[in-house]
């Protein structure tokens, strides 16, 4: 049963996404085995979030900006290191690699990512 805090915090999510992952697959005529591109999950709600962080120093140098983008989703989805996660949000696609430990709460988890430079 989902709570009222749980709806509350889902109430928040905006995007969709899709995971995909690498997976070997067994042709059953060939018996040839290769790597396949498999989605594990779709349409899924979710939120992505951004937050910049400034570092400046004491000389003139320029200040170096560095953006965090987390996935906020539901706390029992599993997304595995490595995966593809591709995120609809306020009209944009943008494709996502999971990086680091989801930090999983009651309500939700929070996935760091990174931009989807190909699989590992």
């Amino acid at each position: 049963m989902v709570n009222a805090r749980r709806r509350a915090v889902e109430s928040l999510y905006k995007g969709e996404c899709t995971v995909k992952e690498k997976r070997s697959i067994k042709d059953p005529i060939t018996h040839i085995t290769s790597t396949k591109e498999v989605t594990v999950l779709e349409n899924q709600k979710c939120k992505i979030s951004y937050e910049k962080q400034t570092s400046s120093t004491k000389t003139n140098a320029p200040a170096i900006i560095v953006q965090t983008t987390k996935l906020f989703i539901a706390p029992e989805i599993e997304v595995k290191p490595g995966s593809k996660i591709i995120v609809t949000q306020h009209g944009k696609t943008t494709e996502y690699a999971r990086s680091g430990e989801p930090a999983i709460y009651t309500d939700h988890q929070e996935i760091a990512l990174e931009l989807f430079k190909g699989y590992a």
